[in-house]
């Protein structure tokens, strides 16, 4: 009887352990781990824009003082403040009588100089036939003839005396030095201007096109005039080189701008080289003063690649990528970078045609032994359209196989 029943149990161990035993026979097929995916971008060189953002300041293309240039009282105010005018067009009225006054007083000495121009003149040609008879003496003609002289004279001055009086009494009526938008009125009605200096009454600033004053270090500028020298920079050249104003609320300008000049000095105190460029403003959207930030398209990098700012890692050692090689190995491999585009690092050098950057999935390889192979899929910016759903599928499909 015992030996019976040591024989079912002898049986019965061994079932169990050839049940064990079956599993990572099963399992063998499917090999280890599956190789872990990170999204990659394939190289492909081109020209690539290098883009710098500095800050800059808004400032109206044309800036013009209103001033009365007549003294006296202020009577009207022609214009509606914070609205556009138009060069030549009335803004102000200053008391005109006394200036009109001075006018016809100039008018009046004009034609008494003239007046007595004419009797000279008269009196000047009736002498000279009596002076070629002996009729008079040489004295009286020469006299005769300097008060004709005399009287020219005096009509010129005459001239003179209106037309500044003319002037004085256009002043009474002061107008737009420039079209642009005007702001609020200085001095009201009733107030005494121009009383020994030119009173400000208003300000005109030509807010479209607007400029935008911005400054660059002054190394930078050598940098970019060094690579500009050695070929491996394509210069865009001021006039041609892009320009986007960003507001502070970090939305774009939907105008682009150009760059107009780069100063011809360096700030000793700042070390920053001044740039000034033009923008269109025709809805007058842009203010002058504002602070803003420009992103500034000085140059064409060539045979440029464009990375995801992630795939870069940037320390004090030198900037550094991750290339995924054709037996699925990472490598680290330096890189020199040239400057940024639209969120991107614009490489320069350290990367060929067609390798693989990885981009994405660093965190699985910080579990993972040093050399472990990985499977590179295309990467996809978050936002865009997504990749072909086969490769994301495929793995929900080994469950239904081990059935």
């Amino acid at each position: 009887m015992w030996a019976r029943r040591l024989s079912v149990i002898s049986a019965a161990v061994l079932l169990v352990a050839c049940g064990k035993g079956e599993a990572p026979a099963a399992a063998a097929p499917g090999g280890g781990m599956p190789a872990p995916e990170v999204g990659v971008v394939t190289v492909a060189p081109g020209d690539v824009g290098l883009l710098t953002e500095l800050p800059g300041r808004l400032e109206a293309s044309r800036t013009a003082q209103v001033r009365a240039r007549a003294a006296g009282i202020l009577q009207q105010r022609l214009f509606k403040e914070g609205s556009d005018v138009k060069a030549g067009q009335a803004l102000f009225r200053i008391d005109p009588a006394p200036y009109a006054a001075t006018l016809r007083s100039a008018q009046a000495s004009l034609a008494r100089a003239q007046a007595n121009q004419a009797q000279a003149t008269a009196l000047a040609e009736r002498y000279k036939p009596l002076v070629a008879e002996n009729a008079i003496s040489q004295q009286e003609y020469a006299n005769a003839v300097a008060a004709q002289k005399t009287a020219e004279a005096d009509v010129a001055v005459a001239k003179a005396a209106v037309q500044t009086a003319s002037i004085n009494l256009n002043y009474a009526n002061v107008t737009a030095p420039i079209s642009g938008r005007i702001g609020r009125a200085l001095v009201t009605e009733g107030a005494l201007v121009g009383q020994g200096e030119a009173t400000p009454l208003a300000l005109i600033q030509q807010v479209d096109p607007m400029y935008v004053n911005f400054t660059q270090s002054a190394a930078e500028t050598m940098k970019l005039q060094r690579a500009l020298e050695s070929g491996q920079l394509k210069g865009a050249g001021v006039g041609a080189a892009s320009v986007r104003v960003v507001l502070e609320d970090g939305s774009e300008y939907p105008k682009a701008g150009r760059l107009l000049f780069s100063d011809l000095s360096v700030d000793p105190t700042t070390g920053q080289v001044t740039l000034r460029a033009e923008v269109p403003n025709p809805g007058g959207a842009l203010l002058p003063g504002l602070y803003v930030r420009v992103r500034l398209e000085q140059a064409t990098a060539r045979d440029a690649i464009a990375l995801p700012q992630q795939a870069v890692t940037r320390s004090a050692q030198g900037d550094s990528v991750s290339v995924v090689g054709a037996d699925g190995k990472i490598e680290s491999r330096s890189v020199k970078i040239g400057g940024q585009q639209n969120g991107k690092w614009v490489v320069l050098d350290g990367l060929k045609a067609g390798e693989q950057v990885m981009v994405d999935g660093f965190q699985k390889l910080q579990m993972m032994p040093p050399g472990t192979p990985v499977k590179a899929v295309p990467w996809q910016a978050p936002g865009a359209a997504p990749a072909a759903a086969a490769p994301a599928t495929a793995p929900a499909e080994a469950p239904a196989a081990s059935k």
